[in-house]
């Protein structure tokens, strides 16, 4: 191989690095984007059932929500949301997050902590993060 070859070669590898270094970063910027509207959504909205748009359907087919679960969960409202672990899969199209959160409870007046694992992975056929658990439940401590 000449030196001219070698060269191209060269930066042709830098160049599928830098492309998938980018296709990483997106994924990473679309992965930090779905946890924000999430927990946005779990924060400030009363409407819990639309938490439901963030789990996999092949995870809430196995593992369904009752209107019940949302119903419970809709009697709390998200006082502090608070992110305890993080890791990462060595892929990098998974995060499980172990957080605490702080519900009030509207009738009652009373706060409740509580802990809750989200498990978060890309679904390449679906080109978008979703999570393969459910919502917090409130009777956990």
């Amino acid at each position: 191989m000449n030196l001219r070859s070698a060269r191209l070669a060269a930066l042709g590898l830098l160049a599928l690095l830098a492309l998938a270094a980018c296709s990483s970063n997106s994924q990473q910027r679309e992965r930090d984007d779905a946890i924000m509207r999430w927990e946005s959504t779990l924060r400030w909205s009363e409407q819990y059932d639309g938490l439901l748009d963030f789990i996999h359907p092949e995870w809430l087919a196995e593992h369904p929500i009752s209107t019940l679960d949302i119903d419970r969960l809709g009697q709390f409202r998200v006082t502090e949301y608070r992110v305890r672990q993080v890791i990462a899969s060595p892929d990098g199209l998974g995060l499980d997050r172990r957080v605490q959160l702080r519900l009030y409870h509207v009738h009652t007046s009373r706060e409740r902590v509580i802990d809750h694992r989200e498990v978060w992975r890309y679904d390449e056929e679906r080109e978008r993060w979703l999570l393969h658990s459910g919502i917090p439940d409130p009777r956990r401590h």
